[in-house]
């Protein structure tokens, strides 16, 4: 096992994107009708994601995203990166797998 690990590892693919999810605390008051100010506290579940086209890690809100996005599976662009952009250049990437002769000399591990 630990040959096939060796011998296949790609760094396109073995790279973790998913590094950790956490709670986030926030404290807001509200005024009563009696005028008395409350405070109270919201939970936010927050995910901590690396960005497949810049490598930085960013943050953002679970509910905000799809519960299938939330594996490695997926790629994640964080908002400092053209999100469109990014797609575009995966899409030129993949046609030109695509249109390899089966012949080529290419490597596996380098598809």
């Amino acid at each position: 096992m630990l040959l096939f690990s060796v011998r296949f590892y790609n760094l396109n693919v073995n790279i973790v994107m998913f590094i950790k999810e956490f709670k986030e605390k926030t404290r807001h008051e509200r005024i009563s009708k009696t005028g008395k100010s409350h405070a109270y506290y919201r939970h936010k579940t927050m995910v901590c994601l690396r960005c497949d086209s810049c490598n930085a890690e960013f943050i953002r809100e679970r509910g905000s995203m799809d519960p299938a996005r939330l594996s490695n599976n997926y790629f994640h662009v964080c908002s400092n990166c053209d999100a469109k952009r990014f797609g575009q250049k995966r899409g030129v990437e993949r046609k030109q797998m695509w249109d390899l002769s089966a012949s080529s000399d290419l490597p596996i591990g380098k598809l």
